[in-house]
């Protein structure tokens, strides 16, 4: 397919920009609009980790169990507010039906699947754009207070194991302190995933896949999509007021997708996943690796020689006002688990993860208008699984065999 092929991708977060940077790649000339700009949402404050470890569905059987604890905590790791119950029941129970035992276990396959193939396809991003400079290559520990704590988590690590990931058990603080020193003695195992990366910005990292993409002679506009529908001649869409027209249309803009999916009368059931952090300044702590506190539902990044903290869940849709309360008490427990922080001159933030119920995006033709292509519900793995994303794009752009069976990202599957 030549040059004279035009596609307009909607949203400029890391998939959508990721996207763009592949198709044009292949020779289409590619135009980006977004309401707010390159990385203006979830892609400029997460936690910038490459997580191809975290191949576990949430959606995992027993979780249900835990739903009314949910409930009764706003401010724990996963919190439904009262406020907002009625109105994610449907996704609630689909989330139920995703957890059952043979769901799970599609799903869990579907997810490694994908996490290979991005893995491989980021390798190759990173060459493409010489990028290597903004990817810290310095593992990640999941950490566990006591030896009851570590045990009863063996069965999901033993998973991780089984499906190709490498990983080191610390049974002592003093040998977690070789790796990461400054964290509280209630820390007395961990395991340690070596090959684990990230990017030492995500924000940053998104902005330099965009300025690959203009470089080459890509477009990207700020401007809101009003109007989309399908046209014999491919896709018309008003965007800011403008009338445009392209052969095909990729719709990647993250938590705001299923109201772009409406316009052409499909309804995907994306919820959205309201997660919180701070982010503090250089010097806050020497951070050597990526610390995940899975007990308590948060991370430890290390962000442009800072420390980002931040995680949890929280199903609240896109309307609702922040609670800044759940950043304060990540920030809080961080305080006390690694003693040396320094908590002053942090930055809030609160950002929207496009989730699905069985914790797999849509990657896919949307149903019935093949000129339109989904790509989005990435959930907490939106940097993680974009190149890998991008590249299946293209071989439904092109009808061509992707590396893997993607039956499982179809938007008919719900």
């Amino acid at each position: 397919m030549g040059q004279s092929k035009t596609v307009i991708v909607v949203g400029a977060g890391i998939v959508g920009v990721s996207t763009a940077l592949a198709l044009q790649s292949r020779g289409y000339q590619v135009t980006v609009l977004d309401r707010t700009g390159v990385a203006a949402q979830a892609s400029q404050g997460n936690a910038g980790a490459f997580a191809f470890a975290e191949v576990q569905p949430l959606a995992s059987p027993g979780i249900m169990l835990k739903a009314p604890k949910w409930i009764m905590d706003p401010l724990g790791p996963l919190s439904i507010p009262p406020r907002y119950l009625v109105q994610i029941m449907p996704w609630m129970l689909r989330f139920w039906r995703a957890s059952w035992k043979d769901r799970y276990e599609h799903s869990l396959k579907a997810q490694t699947a994908l996490m290979d193939h991005c893995r491989a396809a980021l390798e190759r991003q990173i060459k493409q754009i010489d990028g290597e400079h903004l990817i810290q290559r310095a593992g990640q520990m999941g950490l566990f207070e006591g030896a009851a704590q570590f045990k009863a988590s063996q069965a999901a690590w033993d998973l991780k194991r089984d499906n190709g990931v490498v990983f080191d058990d610390l049974t002592s603080p003093e040998a977690i302190a070789e790796i990461q020193p400054g964290l509280d003695a209630r820390f007395t195992h961990a395991r340690f995933t070596p090959h684990w990366y990230s990017t030492i910005d995500p924000k940053s990292w998104t902005q330099f896949v965009a300025d690959a993409f203009v470089a080459q002679g890509g477009e990207i506009k700020i401007a809101d999509v009003q109007e989309i529908k399908p046209i014999p001649e491919g896709v018309s869409l008003i965007a800011g007021g403008e009338a445009l027209q392209a052969d095909r249309v990729v719709i990647a803009c993250g938590a705001w997708s299923h109201h772009m999916a409406r316009k052409l009368g499909h309804h995907i059931p994306l919820e959205t996943e309201r997660g919180y952090n701070t982010t503090l300044p250089e010097g806050a702590f020497d951070l050597r690796t990526h610390l995940t506190f899975g007990a308590h539902g948060f991370v430890m990044s290390r962000i442009n020689g800072g420390v980002r903290v931040g995680g949890a869940v929280e199903l609240g849709g896109l309307d609702l006002p922040p609670n800044y309360k759940r950043a304060d008490i990540l920030l809080k427990k961080a305080k006390s688990f690694a003693p040396g922080l320094n908590t002053e001159g942090g930055t809030q933030w609160m950002g929207f993860r496009p989730s699905l119920p069985d914790t797999l995006p849509v990657i896919d033709h949307a149903p019935g208008v093949p000129q339109v292509i989904y790509a989005f519900g990435h959930g907490h793995l939106g940097l993680t699984q974009s190149a890998g994303t991008a590249e299946i794009v293209c071989n439904l752009m092109e009808n061509t065999k992707a590396a893997l069976d993607i039956a499982p990202y179809a938007a008919t599957r719900f």
